[in-house]
């Protein structure tokens, strides 16, 4: 068994930011790093070097500082043209990003990417090309694959508890504060179209390699894009006109004749377990899985209600599902998909999540946004590179 160690030294750009901050480096990247590196299966180890990438020096100097990280740049070209660097990640805004990623391959580097890859199809196409003719491996956070109530669904569909699928249900969001009594715990340009945002552009790309994974392609989508809220205040207390979509709501018809709802909403309350659950239907079963939990009930357990409006209901239905096992002890999603791309590095072979897979995501948001503007069903075209 080989006991050697290589480092990849990785530019991370976007790291001042919530997610990236809290996601890849705290619970990703430093993790791997502070525990030897990454464990291969000849006994080597792979170790991380960050090189924190941004526009704030204080805050990147802050950063270094606090979590021991030697390195950082405000120069983002030049930690992509720089030859020691290996992979670059980009979680910035997504206005920012699809400029930076081609570069990055152009220059002969993996890179790792935060969604969407692109503000448009034509563009997340181009990346996809780009990647695949660079020869160099590409990965795209799927993060929620890899999270434990997803990965109990998952074994379940493997498993044929369903039997036939039938249908999905899904409910996503809570009430982002309009940030003039309290401040609102998303940023604001997630409310400005100008500027990339909107709930359909944030999440539909979700939706897609969740439905992708779980029940297969899909085919059409009908969609519904509103804002709610039409008026927010900034981080600097100022208020602004909310020009983007804050709740969407869904229907996507999918290659084997399911049907899957799914609403998304920053304007909603939570009633609920987590802050999204999807209900999958099936002739043999049902499951309801959240982020970290997942209940089931079969065919055999289901109880046999009858409607009656003239009665209280005393059936204890939520009392009637059993918790699906996680049978493994799960790390945090983020992390356990950071360790396969990194694997596939080292192995110079494809990411099962790559540029053509988020680029089926941004179709299915331009498309949810055309759906909604011109209130139809739309197909979904097959993307070929």
């Amino acid at each position: 068994m080989s006991t050697s160690t290589r480092t990849l030294r990785i530019a991370m750009n976007g790291v001042t930011g919530r997610m990236g901050y809290r996601q890849h480096l705290m619970r990703s990247i430093l993790p791997i790093r502070d525990s030897g590196g990454l464990l291969l299966a000849d006994g080597s180890r792979v170790q991380l070097e960050p090189i924190l990438v941004g526009r704030n020096e204080a805050k990147l100097q802050e950063l270094c500082s606090l979590h021991g990280i030697a390195e950082y740049s405000t120069d983002a070209s030049a930690v992509i043209h720089d030859p020691s660097t290996d992979i670059y990640f980009d979680a910035q805004v997504t206005s920012r990003r699809a400029e930076a990623l081609a570069a990055a391959m152009k220059a002969g580097k993996h890179i790792y990417t935060e969604k969407p890859t692109a503000e448009t199809l034509t563009q997340a196409v181009e990346l996809a090309r780009i990647g695949e003719n660079a020869g160099v491996t590409t990965g795209v956070v799927h993060d929620k694959l890899y999270l434990p109530g997803l990965v109990k669904l998952r074994r379940l569909v493997d498993e044929g508890f369903f039997g036939r699928i039938l249908s999905l249900r899904g409910e996503f969001g809570y009430w982002v504060f309009e940030g003039d009594g309290q401040p609102a715990q998303r940023p604001s340009w997630n409310y400005r179209a100008e500027d990339g945002g909107g709930i359909v552009v944030d999440m539909f790309c979700h939706w897609n390699y969740v439905l992708e994974n779980i029940l297969g392609k899909v085919e059409s989508v009908t969609a519904k894009a509103v804002t709610h809220v039409p008026v927010r205040w900034d981080e600097d207390g100022n208020e602004y006109p909310a020009t983007a979509d804050d709740a969407a709501y869904g229907i996507f018809e999918m290659e084997n004749g399911v049907v899957a709802q799914i609403n998304s909403a920053w304007t909603v309350r939570v009633h609920r377990d987590e802050l999204v659950e999807f209900q999958v239907d099936g002739t043999h079963g049902s499951a309801v899985a959240g982020l970290r939990n997942c209940v089931a009930q079969h065919r055999s357990h289901t109880p046999k209600p009858v409607w009656n409006p003239d009665l209280p209901v005393t059936e204890p239905f939520r009392d009637q599902w059993l918790d699906v096992p996680a049978n493994a002890d799960l790390d945090n999603g983020f992390k356990l998909q950071w360790e396969e791309f990194l694997r596939d590095v080292i192995a110079e072979r494809p990411h099962r999540y790559g540029l053509l897979s988020a680029a089926r995501g941004v179709q299915l948001a331009e498309l949810g946004l055309r759906s909604s503007a011109e209130g139809r069903r739309l197909a979904v075209p097959e993307i070929t590179l």
